[in-house]
């Protein structure tokens, strides 16, 4: 049978600020039993003491921001907690299109946006363990006041109020574990009918008829 290349899965990741999804996404990409490519997202919020520029964020100012908004530069684009977050066009069709799976690591507003977009995307909500270990979290940061804390928690609790709207959710207990539970998802979507219906169905079909051409018969 002719082989032929699957398309690349495209994954939204989602969950409130602290869940841990940014080790998660970290540990998952070091599985080998999946091709995966983490698509950075652009943001103009301030650089934090643990942020690495261009493997955490790529940032960039407000107005620079606002000027690719212009441009057409993101297939979705958010304010969230005054800043702007966005994931940019460029590469990911190319990645899907050569069978990469590519992560979208984004808020539920922008994720939200790619639902409209994207009925093929896969979508995955990382939950903490508990809100008082949500708080927790947030707490040993040890990057942002108070207030801000709380107002971060209170926006944590809206946003877990739209786990309905993604395909699966993940508790973020453990994160080797929660990273496996990631994986199990990603491969028992590739085996779903309607995604193999198209590749395998049609070069099925492509061969019987080649077989029995061979043998002077048709189906």
């Amino acid at each position: 049978m002719k082989r032929m290349k699957n398309r690349g899965q495209l994954i939204v990741i989602s969950g409130p600020s602290g869940c841990g999804k940014g080790s998660v996404i970290e540990k998952l990409l070091e599985s080998t039993d999946l091709n995966l490519w983490l698509s950075l997202s652009t943001t103009s919020r301030q650089i934090r003491d643990n942020d690495i520029p261009g493997k955490t964020y790529n940032f960039v100012t407000k107005e620079e921001f606002e000027k690719k908004i212009e441009e057409d530069y993101f297939l979705e684009y958010a304010e969230y907690s005054g800043n702007y977050y966005g994931t940019p066009k460029s590469t990911i069709e190319e990645k899907l299109e050569n069978g990469i799976d590519v992560i979208l690591e984004i808020e539920i507003q922008g994720a939200l946006k790619i639902k409209e977009i994207r009925k093929d995307a896969l979508f995955i909500f990382i939950l903490p363990p508990s809100m008082r270990e949500l708080k927790r979290r947030l707490e040993g940061r040890n990057t942002e006041t108070k207030e801000k804390i709380l107002k971060r928690f209170k926006t944590a609790y809206r946003e877990i109020n739209e786990v309905t709207k993604y395909n699966y959710v993940v508790i973020n207990d453990e994160m080797e574990e929660a990273s496996k539970k990631i994986n199990s998802i990603i491969e028992a979507e590739k085996c779903r009918v309607d995604r193999i219906e198209e590749t395998y169905l049609n070069s099925l079909e492509e061969e019987i008829h080649e077989i029995l051409l061979e043998d002077n018969e048709t189906i």
